[in-house]
């Protein structure tokens, strides 16, 4: 047996939490490099209609089957399906999925914790400078930064749901937003960064194709931590009298505001910052972007409040994005803990040791894949490409697997467990949901146009990830 399951202390504590995890790397990184690359507004519509119409129904899904089995995701499907095999293989997709993630995420999470550290010592010039970003990457300071985040990731851990990521969220959340606020008004004021507007706004439905489509998809399921077990553990967490689909709403307004916002600050600095920006050539934008333009951001301040209020400005933005990547980082890694707590009966303090050792070993050879060593920057060929680690772990679990996991809980959850299952669940602490359209919204599209969605946005996944051809448009 397990240790008793462990509850948030509120549903404010829950909300924060839940977005704290979906907040992080993939609205302030990820979000404006694929809005950067896919074509701006044509992303930004496909996005918000996949939250919308997509996500919400599934984080409903993910929430429900977690609060009714009160278990992690293997032994959610184990218990919901009655100990049916083949859902049991759903179960640990679900487990090992955040797992894989957490490697790469670590990797972002520790450039970000360095880029932090030398605000803080006065590199701000430095950090502008575009040949910097390679430079830092391919150091082996990295892994001394790496040491710094494993131990704060580890001490909220250590502290449980409660004392540890209810109370980290509570603090980071509300201030990362604030300071994002502040940062667009300024952004929007240097030259030139109305066109980034116009072009991260106004969508260009010609843009619109299987590949943007898919971003947009991948995009949606990683901000939202869906397909991740993290909803799913999270939900586990929730006593019988939560709101599920209002946290739920709650949790994706949050992030989506995020995420735009982040938009909103990325995207005009990039028009700002080079006034002959070519659209076509930001379909090759990357995440080293983010760690160029953010600085140039700060480097700006300057003219206004000096190089040393600069400096303080851009050590603040760094520290509170640091927290967000952090919050994201322990809810991942909660999910494969809470699975060996669970299903192993072991201490949280040993599933720590366990799993944490493993992810050290693995995100070694990740952040070496850049160029350190060249055997895991050259680590396997497909699609007429060269992959390395840190490639293939995106290619398989960011976009191939999450979109697939969201697949296999719609499916579960109205053909296994059914819908009167889904709907008691969804009912209790929300007696509005009851009978209401949005009830009738979720249970009509996890049965029909979702599921079709993620298998056809799954294969031609594989088909261009793998293969290099679409099949689809």
């Amino acid at each position: 047996m397990g240790a008793p399951r462990e509850q948030f202390g509120s549903r404010l504590g829950f909300i924060l939490a839940a977005a704290g995890s979906a907040v992080g790397i993939g609205n302030m990184v990820g979000f404006p490099v694929a809005a950067t690359k896919n074509g701006g507004g044509a992303f930004l519509l496909m996005y918000a209609i996949f939250v919308a119409f997509v996500c919400l129904p599934v984080m409903l899904a993910e929430m429900s089957v977690g609060r009714a089995s009160r278990k992690d995701p293997l032994g959610a499907y184990n218990d919901l399906s009655g100990g049916q095999r083949h859902w049991k293989i759903a179960g640990w997709l679900a487990t090992i999925t955040p797992f894989m993630i957490a490697i790469f995420y670590l990797v972002l999470t520790v450039w970000i914790f360095g880029y932090l550290v030398q605000c803080i010592l006065g590199n701000l010039d430095v950090l502008a400078d575009p040949s910097t970003f390679g430079i830092f990457i391919n150091g082996y300071e990295l892994f001394y930064y790496m040491i710094g985040v494993l131990i704060i990731v580890y001490m909220i851990l250590q502290g449980g749901v409660k004392q540890g990521i209810e109370k980290a969220a509570k603090l980071m959340m509300p201030t990362l937003f604030v300071m994002l606020i502040g940062l667009v008004i300024f952004v929007l004021t240097l030259d030139n960064a109305f066109e980034g507007v116009k072009y991260y706004l106004i969508p260009d439905f010609t843009k619109i194709d299987a590949a943007v489509v898919s971003a947009a998809l991948s995009q949606a399921f990683f901000s939202l931590s869906l397909g991740m077990g993290i909803m799913l553990t999270y939900g586990s967490y929730l006593d019988k009298h939560a709101d599920v689909p209002g946290s739920a709403k709650l949790v994706g307004l949050m992030d989506t505001a995020v995420a735009f916002i982040a938009g909103l600050l990325i995207l005009p600095a990039v028009f700002s910052f080079n006034p002959n920006t070519n659209t076509e050539s930001l379909s090759d934008s990357s995440v080293g972007m983010i760690f160029t333009f953010l600085p140039k951001i700060f480097l700006a301040l300057q003219a206004t409040i000096g190089y040393t209020g600069a400096s303080i400005v851009a050590s603040l933005f760094f520290l509170l994005v640091f927290f967000a990547a952090i919050t994201s980082l322990v809810s991942i890694f909660e999910v494969p803990v809470s699975a060996l707590m669970e299903d192993k009966g072991y201490s949280r303090k040993k599933s720590l040791a366990i799993l944490g050792g493993l992810l050290v070993v693995m995100s070694i050879a990740a952040a070496t894949s850049f160029g350190i060593s060249t055997f895991f920057t050259e680590f396997l060929s497909y699609a007429g490409q060269t992959k390395s680690v840190f490639d293939v772990i995106i290619d398989v679990f960011y976009d191939t697997i999450l979109p697939f996991n969201g697949l296999l809980v719609c499916l579960f959850v109205i053909y296994r467990w059914k819908k009167s299952n889904l709907n008691t669940e969804l009912d209790l602490g929300s007696p509005k949901f009851a009978n209401s359209w949005f009830e009738r919204y979720v249970n009509f599209s996890l049965g029909t146009f979702i599921p079709v969605i993620l298998f056809l946005v799954f294969i031609n996944t594989v088909a261009l990830k793998y293969f290099g051809q679409a099949l689809i448009g």
